[in-house]
C-alpha cells in the first residue's frame, strides 16, 4: 500500500470511531484548530498532505489509548476482596472486639450493645450459638489449648470464662472497677491479660482462673500488644497521652513513651520483627509509628476518622485500619517509617471494629445494625 492509500485508510478508520468527550480528545481538537500551513511533498509520484495524515494518526492513537486505559487500570487487583457477608439478625447497637478459633474455624463477636457474644461458624458462614449471660462484653480472648473463651465485661462481674464446646460458664474473676475492656492471651505463660478500669492490667491464670496480680497504670488501658519473643507489653493509655511499656514477667512499668502530634490513642498494632509499633489516634485521625528499640516516634500517616482497630500484615507489609467514619483504609509499607495508602474502601458508619487473621488471610469487619439494615460480619480476603 502506498502512502496516499495508507493516509486514506487511517482517515477512514479515524472518522468512523466514536469520539468520546475527553480531555485528551479536546486537546487534539485544539491543536487542529490552530492550523499550520500544509506541507506537501511528492511521495511516489503523488502529493500527500503530511499534516492531515499525521493528525489523523494521532487522533486514532489517542482514541485507542482512551479505550485501553480502563482495561489496564482494571487489571490491578485490589488489596482486599469482599468474599462473604454473614448476617447477624437480632443483634442491635454497638459491636466491639472479636477473637478467632482457627482450628475449628470459629469467630467470636462481642456484641456489646446487645449483651451477647455471637459464635460464628466460618466454614458454614452462619451464626451457630449466642452466649447471652454477659453484660456489655468488650474484649475476648480464646485459649486453644483448653478450648476456653474469656469475656471481659464493661458491667457486672469483670471477666468470665466459658467452656467453648458447650459455652457453659466455668469461671470468673471479679474486679472492684468496672470497664473490663481489651483481652489478650499470653500463650507462653498460659495467662490471660485484661485491661481494666482506671486502670490496670489484670493477669489471670488461664487454667485455674486465679487472679495472678495487677500492673497499675496511669489511666484506662485501651489496646495493648504482647511481644511473642520478649517480656514487654505495649499499652495505650489515652488519659495520660502516652504508651506504657510493661515487663509482664516482673510486673513493672519499664518506660512511658509520650504520644505527640495527636491524641486519643486507642488501637495499636505491633510489628515485632520490624521493631515498629503502630498507634491509631482519633484527634486528629492519624497513625503514629514508634521504634520499639528506642521508643522514638519515626513517622506518621493520616487515616479516616474514628478508628478502633488496626493491624499489621507481616506477609504483605500492610496496615489495615477500620474506621467508624465508614471506611476501611489499607496502607502499603515503603520502608519502616513510611506508608502509601493503596485503598480506601467504603464500608458503613459505625463499622470501626475488625479482626485480621494472618493464618486465614482474612479480615473480619463488624457492621452494626442501622435502621432496617441488620448487623453483619463482612469477610475480606487479603490479595497480594
Amino acid at each position: 500500500m502506498d502512502a496516499t492509500a495508507l493516509c486514506q485508510n487511517v482517515s477512514a478508520q479515524a472518522d468512523t470511531q466514536p469520539q468520546a468527550p475527553s480531555k485528551g480528545i479536546h486537546s487534539i481538537a485544539a491543536l487542529r484548530s490552530r492550523r499550520t500551513p500544509t506541507i506537501e511533498r511528492p511521495v511516489g509520484g503523488r502529493i500527500l498532505a503530511m499534516e492531515d495524515c499525521g493528525m489523523k494518526i494521532v487522533s486514532l492513537l489517542s482514541a485507542l489509548t482512551l479505550f485501553l486505559s480502563p482495561l489496564a487500570s482494571g487489571a490491578q487487583k485490589p488489596p482486599l476482596k469482599l468474599v462473604q457477608t454473614i448476617p447477624l439478625p437480632g443483634v442491635a447497637k454497638r459491636i466491639d472486639h472479636m477473637a478467632v478459633d482457627t482450628a475449628h474455624k470459629r469467630l467470636f463477636v462481642a456484641a456489646l450493645g446487645n449483651n451477647t457474644v455471637e459464635v460464628i461458624d466460618l466454614a458454614a458462614g452462619k451464626r451457630v450459638h449466642t452466649i447471652s449471660e454477659v453484660h456489655e462484653p468488650q474484649g475476648l480472648a480464646y485459649v486453644p489449648s483448653i478450648n476456653r473463651l474469656f469475656v471481659a465485661e464493661a458491667k457486672n462481674e469483670g471477666c468470665l470464662a466459658f467452656d467453648a464446646p458447650k459455652f457453659e460458664r466455668v469461671g470468673s474473676v471479679a474486679y472492684s472497677d468496672e470497664d473490663a475492656d481489651n483481652a489478650r492471651y499470653d500463650a507462653k505463660a498460659n495467662k490471660v491479660v485484661i485491661g481494666v478500669g482506671d486502670g490496670f492490667l489484670s493477669i489471670i491464670d488461664a487454667k485455674t482462673y486465679a487472679n495472678d496480680g495487677a500492673i497499675i497504670l496511669s489511666g484506662h488501658p485501651e489496646s495493648f500488644q504482647l511481644e511473642q519473643n520478649g517480656p514487654r507489653i505495649f499499652v495505650n493509655v489515652p488519659k495520660a497521652n502516652h504508651i506504657a511499656v510493661v515487663d509482664r514477667a516482673k510486673g513493672q512499668i519499664l518506660a512511658t513513651w509520650p504520644v505527640t502530634g495527636a491524641r486519643a490513642n486507642f488501637p495499636m498494632a505491633l510489628d515485632e520483627a520490624g521493631h515498629r509499633l503502630y498507634i491509631g489516634c482519633r484527634e486528629p485521625a492519624r497513625v503514629l509509628i514508634y521504634d520499639t528499640n528506642s521508643g522514638k516516634q519515626t513517622g506518621s500517616f493520616d487515616v479516616s476518622g474514628d478508628t478502633d482497630d488496626l493491624f499489621f500484615d507481616p506477609a504483605l507489609k500492610r496496615v489495615y485500619v477500620s474506621c467508624g467514619a465508614g471506611f476501611l483504609d489499607v496502607f502499603k509499607q515503603k520502608d519502616q517509617s513510611h506508608f502509601d495508602r493503596i485503598d480506601h474502601l467504603t464500608t458503613y458508619a459505625g463499622a470501626r471494629t475488625s479482626l485480621f487473621v494472618p493464618e486465614l488471610k482474612r479480615l473480619y469487619l463488624a457492621v452494626p445494625k442501622s435502621g432496617a439494615k441488620q448487623a453483619e460480619i463482612r469477610v475480606y480476603e487479603t490479595l497480594p
